[in-house]
């Protein structure tokens, strides 16, 4: 179950709640995974500068709002103001590996990040998909910039070996504020028929819909039926559309696509694949804008996903739990155990993690799984963790094993309780400040300006 967001923000700051645009409130399972794409997230110079040291209070706000339910930002990528975030349930972590990102500058020819692409590549249970951020050229006449630049996006490279190009990846979601608009009709023509709900009027004079017609390379992407206002451009914190001296033409510029390689789910329909050869298919479960929100002159889009994959890993590259009962009273063991073809490196390690942890980095201590170990067999390895370093106060805690030659954590423990220290001593309030200062340093950070 994936969920992919898109809005422009008009730099605007988050809004007090988010329940309904992330279906937090829906009656069905739990997503697995969120892809939240956002544009004109506020990039002046100093915002930027003080984002790149820290998190950007969009990251935070949607990390405070899903760590507490299980979710943990997997990857994020920034330029100027486009931002990509992916949050996933702690479950699925171990079959998710070779996470890369990209960027793509389009504006200014190519020389300014105003506009252009984010993407996250990755694969799930063996699977390669790709996720596409998009901003593109405004304007009812720069279609065909529109489509250059999207073009141009397609062609990029990610770095590494053997990852596949993005229009190679089984499954590509492309979405954000494409900026296509809805063209001949005149303003009062578009705005009568959104009255009357008679969206399908507009439909074939959509830009989008008119280039996927003719362009070969927009053929192969699917979108789900346009049955919502659109989304661009509203007065602030209203549902009435624009009603300054420019008065825009109403336009579905937030959209949400994908492609699926070599159409399998089309064949199957005619029985050109069995099931057993169709090894993931795509199935939109809704596709609706978000009325309420008004903190900006669009309303974000969301897409509602099933994902059925074949699994082609079924066991994680690397199994680990605790040893015993933990407390901070005495030192501690991990034991663990790596599958054979596991890449292990002397950076590798493994950190002791609150349940509700909100990114790879967010560990409360860890062990170097080379420096700290302290036996090996062909059946596991045990690593030692220091008494010193286990919260005096207890609680449930998980542990993860993060891999530094895959840049992502490979195994998952079951969560587990830390017994309170008895004689509670106070803890040292420099401790925390160490711990953070002697962090791994192979966590990158992956903003650009």
């Amino acid at each position: 179950r994936l969920h992919v967001v898109t809005w422009n923000v008009g730099t605007a700051s988050p809004p007090p709640d988010v329940t309904s645009l992330l279906q937090l409130d829906s009656a069905g399972p739990a997503m697995d995974m969120y892809v939240i794409g956002l544009q004109e997230v506020n990039s002046r110079i100093t915002n930027f500068l003080s984002d790149l040291a820290f998190d950007d209070p969009w990251s935070i706000f949607f990390m405070t709002v899903l760590s507490p339910l299980g979710y943990m930002k997997l990857s994020s990528i920034r330029m100027q103001g486009l931002l990509l975030l992916i949050f996933v349930k702690h479950v699925h972590l171990p079959f998710i590996r070779d996470i890369h990102t990209h960027y793509t500058r389009t504006g200014l020819y190519g020389y300014w990040g105003n506009k252009g692409g984010v993407t996250v590549r990755l694969s799930l249970y063996g699977h390669t998909i790709c996720f596409m951020n998009c901003h593109l050229p405004a304007h009812m006449e720069n279609t065909e910039q529109r489509l250059d630049d999207f073009e141009k996006i397609l062609e990029m490279q990610f770095e590494g070996e053997n990852i596949p190009s993005t229009l190679d990846h089984d499954v590509l979601f492309w979405f954000g504020d494409l900026n296509f608009r809805i063209a001949d009709y005149g303003i009062h023509f578009v705005r009568e028929s959104i009255n009357n709900k008679r969206y399908n009027l507009l439909w074939e004079k959509d830009q989008l819909n008119m280039a996927k017609k003719k362009e070969a390379f927009l053929q192969d992407f699917i979108e789900g039926p346009l049955q919502f206002k659109p989304t661009y451009k509203f007065d602030l914190y209203s549902d009435v559309y624009d009603t300054s001296e420019k008065k825009r033409k109403p336009a579905w510029t937030d959209r949400i696509l994908w492609r699926v390689k070599n159409l399998c789910q089309h064949a199957s329909k005619k029985g050109e694949f069995s099931e057993e050869e169709q090894t993931i298919s795509v199935t939109l479960n809704n596709y609706i804008s978000h009325m309420s929100y008004g903190i900006s002159d669009h309303k974000p889009v969301t897409g509602t996903f099933g994902l059925e994959l074949k699994p082609l890993l079924s066991d994680p590259l690397v199994t680990l739990n605790p040893e015993g009962e933990w407390s901070a009273e005495h030192d501690v063991l991990i034991n663990y155990s790596a599958l054979p073809e596991f890449p292990s490196s002397a950076w590798d390690w493994i950190g002791l993690f609150k349940v509700a942890f909100r990114h790879a980095n967010d560990y409360v201590t860890y062990a170097w799984v080379e420096d700290d170990e302290v036996s090996s067999s062909k059946d596991g390895k045990q690593v030692y963790m220091s008494a010193a370093e286990i919260p005096d106060v207890g609680g449930e805690f998980l542990l993860c094993y993060y891999s530094n030659n895959l840049q992502s954590i490979v195994g998952v423990s079951q969560p587990f309780q830390i017994q309170p220290n008895r004689t509670l001593i106070e803890k040292d309030p420099t401790q925390e400040e160490n711990s953070w200062m002697q962090k791994p340093d192979n966590l990158e950070s992956q903003n650009e300006f």
